[in-house]
């Protein structure tokens, strides 16, 4: 494996990581600001590094890439620019998921091509044990894509109980 390959593979594995703790803040409500920003930009840098790699013909690849930089446009607008306001907080919460979706797509093509138990299994890729593993991932993200975009809400996020104070009134 190349340093550049590594590199990488590391990026997209800390967008990966980094992205199940912002999909666990979109569940309870919670924004976890650090989290979104590291999550946003290792996956945007995932998509981008993923052009440098020698090319040889337009592959499903490059439009898994193009596909994923489209989707985190949309998020990164939603988010920072229009500040998950209205439609935008839902907009935010579904790009935000299709790329983490999309990271974990291609996280398991590779596994299935690197791994040798799992390349056996599903030598093409077009066998059931990669069809299946792909639909139970596929399923499992549109229904936590469907809660968090219900849980996810921006009256919600951030309160905190207030104290009401009293000042005395002077004449």
């Amino acid at each position: 494996m190349t340093t550049f390959t590594l590199i990488h593979v590391l990026i997209s594995l800390v967008g990966i990581f980094s992205g199940f703790i912002v999909l666990f803040g979109l569940l309870t409500g919670k924004r976890f600001d650090g989290w979104t920003k590291l999550f946003l930009t290792t996956t945007l840098a995932t998509s981008v590094t993923g052009f440098f790699f020698p090319f040889r013909g337009f592959t499903p690849a490059h439009a898994v890439g193009i596909l994923s930089l489209v989707v985190l446009a949309i998020a990164l607008y939603a988010r920072y620019l229009r500040q998950l306001s209205g439609a935008w907080r839902k907009a935010y919460v579904i790009n935000a998921m299709l790329s983490l979706y999309l990271n974990v797509f291609v996280l398991i093509v590779q596994l299935f091509q690197k791994v040798p138990a799992l390349k056996t299994l599903a030598p093409t890729q077009t066998e059931s044990p990669f069809k299946l593993t792909q639909l139970a991932v596929l399923l499992t993200f549109v229904a936590l894509t469907i809660v968090a975009s219900i849980r996810f809400r921006t009256d919600r996020i951030g309160a905190t109980a207030s104290v009401e104070t009293k000042t005395p009134v002077t004449t």
